[in-house]
């Protein structure tokens, strides 16, 4: 069993967990993401992201990089207390791929093409600890606000035909 971990290196672990969201591979997340971690935000994500370990936590990550370049998580605080880590954040990137939501089935639910557009929005991140490692994940964001940057809403009649075609294509890559 390993020694108890002080709060200043679980609020660095989970610090690293988003920096590795943003570059690192899958050898990055395996000291950081417990075995049995689960991403309690994987619901709307593609399949291989809803499973458990650093596999699934590396798939989240490059489904997020396949929609955002320049993805980065800048830390503003972190608290800790017990084996929960919360780090209030702000996220940015450039949207340059499309951005592909899933349903429960694992069926592509919408795809947002890219507009080139940047944007920063707040978050905070929650994480349960185990062992010295991330094995839970959940977050609050500001999603509409990211939404209405990337000019996702209120959509233009333009932006909605390629949001269907945009669709589509994903729904044909998922099929195959």
């Amino acid at each position: 069993m390993r020694p108890t971990v002080q709060h200043s290196d679980e609020k660095s672990v989970c610090t690293q967990s988003l920096d590795v969201m943003s570059t690192g591979d899958l050898a990055d997340f395996v000291p950081l993401v417990h075995p049995e971690a689960v991403n309690r935000e994987a619901i709307d994500e593609p399949i291989e992201c809803r499973g458990r370990g650093p596999a699934a936590f590396y798939a989240t990550a490059r489904w997020l990089r396949s929609a955002y370049a320049d993805l980065v998580w800048q830390v503003h605080d972190a608290v800790a207390e017990g084996d929960l880590v919360v780090l209030h954040a702000t996220m940015s990137g450039r949207h340059t791929g499309p951005f592909v939501a899933y349903a429960g089935d694992g069926s592509v639910a919408s795809a947002l093409p890219p507009t080139g557009k940047t944007f920063a929005v707040t978050q905070t991140h929650w994480f349960r600890l185990r062992d010295g490692m991330v094995v839970e994940h959940w977050a609050n964001r500001d999603d509409f606000g990211q939404a209405r940057q990337l000019g996702w809403v209120p959509p233009t009649p333009v932006y909605l035909v390629r949001m269907a075609l945009a669709k589509r294509k994903a729904q044909r890559s998922v099929s195959h």
